[in-house]
């Protein structure tokens, strides 16, 4: 089966479970696909006791597709752009202290908790797992997933600077935990081999630094050349390749490429740069293209979560382990935010009870499935896997479906 023939299976699978999430669950596109990709591998693995054919089909092309590569180097800097493009800049402004502070801070906080927790958790059930590992598990389980987030919030109608922190904090947060996920994987790697802690500053610096700075370049360059020109298709086409080549640099000269994309999207989609080099009919059509792909890779993206069942190894005691993680997690979350929050409040408007829809809206995605699929079997690559796959379901369907409720609740 050539790649033409999977893209155009996966495409018809997307388009199938969008209509009938459409049509008949009408939930929010990432919650719908996701799901319904769940319902159907289970359908197809019960058939698989009949006729293996259909399972053995599905596997063929999830073995075909690598997933960590896929949706790191590719998709996201796509998607990452798209939804910094619409996010509200002048709001993002306001609230730039606490965002920094949620997805630099946060993180890291959540990390180590998650890391601690884990590890006398996993103690407990038996599993002699090392420190390091369990605080690897910690940097991908802790970064918020804009791509999850982003489609649930809109349709929950939070408050815009209660959406903004949101929003803003999952697409840093990514980048940032990406980092941090690459730097605890270096020393879990090499063990063997002293790695200097000026070495992981230096790691962290240039790729977290490096990657804004490149962003703000690249939306500093697409901007000139669109103010210079009134072509609605070019215009499009400028963008498109600010996304492409610009994770190209990134990853040739190892800077972070989500952070370089989220970059240049706020640049590019500031109002102000909107007004001077886009005519209507130009910030129409970018709008609309970046929205039509955003729909496209999420719809993508989620159908191969839901596919990604076939690839665990459900043992009984990975489920428990990966059950009782969960409140774990979001008690790690809540702390993590608990003294930003705190500082920040008084300085700025915040929301009632923000703390908890903040911990009960980070939603987990796609980002913390790859990288765990990254992981090598040392680092007890189906332990960390089931359990980052069973936080991820009960994000996106549990906490998805009902932090819209909790938004109403809170807010009236």
């Amino acid at each position: 089966m050539d790649i033409f023939t999977i893209i155009s299976v996966l495409v018809f699978l997307s388009a199938i479970f969008g209509y009938l999430n459409a049509r008949f669950l009408k939930l929010p596109n990432s919650i719908g696909l996701m799901l319904i990709t769940i319902v159907f591998t289970m359908v197809v693995f019960g058939i698989g006791y009949v006729d293996d054919t259909l399972i053995n089909a599905e596997r063929y092309i999830i073995s075909q597709i690598d997933f960590k590569s896929v949706l790191l180097d590719v998709m996201l800097s796509f998607l990452l752009f798209a939804g910094a493009l619409h996010t509200n800049f002048e709001q993002l402004k306001v609230q730039r202290w606490p965002i920094l502070a949620f997805s630099t801070i946060g993180v890291l906080v959540s990390t180590f908790l998650v890391g601690i927790s884990m590890f006398y958790l996993l103690q407990f059930l038996g599993m002699e797992i090392s420190f390091i590992y369990c605080l690897l598990f910690g940097s991908l389980i802790s970064p918020t997933d804009p791509i999850a987030v982003l489609g649930i919030l809109k349709k929950a109608g939070a408050p815009k600077q209660l959406e903004t922190k949101i929003v803003g904090e999952s697409l840093f947060n990514d980048g940032v935990g990406v980092v941090i996920f690459l730097t605890i994987f270096q020393l879990a790697s090499a063990r063997e081999v002293a790695i200097e802690p000026l070495d992981i500053l230096q790691l962290f610096g240039v790729e977290v630094v490096g990657g804004l700075v490149l962003g703000l370049a690249l939306g500093w360059g697409t901007y000139k050349l669109m103010k210079s020109i009134d072509d609605y298709d070019i215009e499009v086409i400028i963008t498109l390749a600010t996304v492409m080549v610009g994770t190209l640099i990134a990853q040739k000269f190892h800077l972070s490429a989500p952070l370089a994309m989220v970059a240049a999207g706020l640049v590019v989609g500031n109002d102000k740069v909107r007004n001077s080099a886009m005519s209507e009919t130009t910030e129409t059509y970018v709008d609309k293209f970046w929205e039509l792909l955003d729909i496209l890779l999420n719809t993508l993206l989620f159908v191969l979560i839901g596919m990604e069942m076939l690839v665990l190894s459900f043992k009984m005691e990975y489920v428990v382990a990966g059950l009782l993680a969960i409140p774990l997690i979001l008690a790690c979350r809540y702390l993590s935010l608990l003294l930003p929050i705190k500082f920040f409040e008084k300085k700025l408007d915040f929301v009632p009870k923000t703390n908890l829809v903040m911990t009960w809206g980070g939603l987990r995605g796609g980002i913390s499935i790859a990288l765990a699929l990254g992981l090598s079997d040392e680092m007890f690559r189906d332990v960390f896997l089931v359990i980052t796959y069973i936080v991820v379901v009960f994000s996106i369907i549990v906490q998805g479906l009902t932090v819209e409720k909790l938004i109403k609740r809170v807010v009236s």
